[in-house]
């Protein structure tokens, strides 16, 4: 959450020319709702739920960049089916940098709570270990815009088709 993932993709994409998939505009596009109000009308179990059935959908897709939220590794399946499609990154940063970078942390869905900046470090503590896991390449995204971020990324990927 405030990693800048969707903005990366989108340079991903323009650098690359491989169509970019983002897992919550997909979500928000066929159910025609922002997502902010699939989490509050329906809750975060079916989010999880749409966010899973569109990696499904997706996983047959070459090449590709997939943009997910954060809390796609909450699922076992999400992540053999994310490390399926290729390289997992995983954008990082210390959290007084998310903290400045979410400006309003009551627009987050799962921020919406009495105490978002405690939510934030309980969410961060909760996830780190997966990312961790789950995660080919970490990035740093501290002091770094998206074209830095991505070039970062696309120096490190190895065996990137780019140039064949």
């Amino acid at each position: 959450m405030g990693t800048g993932k969707s903005v990366v993709g989108k340079v991903l994409e323009q650098k690359t020319g491989f169509r970019r998939f983002d897992t919550d505009e997909i979500i928000s596009s066929r159910l025609k709702t922002p997502i902010e109000e699939i989490f509050s009308t329906h809750g975060e179990e079916y989010f999880r739920d749409l966010e899973t059935e569109t990696l499904r959908s997706l996983s047959g897709e070459e090449p590709a960049v997939v943009v997910t939220g954060g809390g796609i590794v909450l699922r076992g399946e999400n992540v053999d089916l994310l490390k399926q499609m290729g390289t997992v990154v995983w954008l990082d940063a210390d959290e007084a940098t998310l903290r400045a970078r979410i400006h309003r942390l009551s627009d987050r869905p799962l921020l919406r709570t009495a105490n978002p900046g405690a939510t934030l470090s309980e969410l961060l503590a909760a996830r780190e270990p997966l990312y961790r896991k789950v995660g080919d390449l970490r990035v740093d995204i501290s002091q770094k815009n998206p074209e830095e971020i991505a070039e970062v990324i696309l120096k490190n990927i190895r065996n990137f088709p780019i140039g064949e």
